[in-house]
């Protein structure tokens, strides 16, 4: 039996007995992680890169992508190898079944990141963070990937939620992309100090005091400047 919305786009694979939602504190919940560095001031549900079988394919491959330099595979294998843990427990969570509509967290911020570590696992991992923002309708989401085939996969059945930006997470490295794949909002790209200097709009400012990824807005072109590869 499908639970569905105002529109019928099925929402949750299972509708649950009274008997089971009086049983929700025993319900594992979704770890939300407070940002520092640049993106200190906001929070985000994150996954682990280091069990991702697509990030360690990327990682690993012959081909030299910015995934190659994945800054949250090394941090989580060396100095941030605490975070393992918590992040494993959201992999787990997020990609085995579609949450029951009170696991899903109460978002209360007016931003909001999905994926600051780890990518899309699968299509139930979409879904779920899908539900998270159907939940929160106040709530902008940005959700950075580079799986279009999870992506264009799930938007078959359902519905893009209005308050969810799709940014798609360029592989290749000083070369910016400009179309913006089906489905996407932006596109975020990676170049050298030197180069395309006045394309590059992601400079080093904190990201709350920034927001082009958290906008609906004119830019759709993300061009961080990285000091080296």
């Amino acid at each position: 039996m499908h639970c569905t919305n105002t529109n019928n786009k099925p929402l949750f694979t299972h509708c649950y007995s009274s008997k089971l939602m009086d049983k929700t504190k025993q319900f594992k919940k979704v770890h939300i992680s407070k940002m520092t560095g640049k993106l200190i001031g906001l929070n985000a549900i994150s996954t682990n890169t280091t069990t991702n079988d697509f990030c360690i394919k990327q990682f690993l491959s012959d081909k030299d992508t910015i995934c190659k330099n994945c800054y949250s595979h090394i941090m989580l294998n060396s100095y941030r190898k605490n975070m393992q843990a918590c992040l494993q427990r959201n992999s787990d969570l997020l990609s085995e079944s579609i949450l029951h509509q009170q696991q899903l967290p109460t978002i209360l911020d007016l931003y909001f990141r999905f994926q600051a570590h780890g990518e899309l696992i699968n299509d139930i991992h979409f879904i779920n963070l899908i539900n998270i923002c159907l939940k929160n309708p106040l709530t902008v989401f940005a959700c950075w990937t580079k799986r279009k085939d999870i992506v264009n996969k799930v938007f078959k059945t359902m519905d893009k939620p209005k308050n969810l930006i799709l940014i798609f997470s360029n592989p290749i490295k000083s070369k910016i992309m400009q179309r913006i794949p089906k489905h996407f909002d932006k596109t975020f790209n990676n170049v050298l100090e030197n180069e395309n200097v006045h394309q590059q709009n992601c400079t080093g400012q904190k990201c709350k005091d920034c927001l082009a990824c958290y906008k609906f807005d004119t830019t759709t072109t993300i061009v961080e400047k990285v000091k080296k590869y």
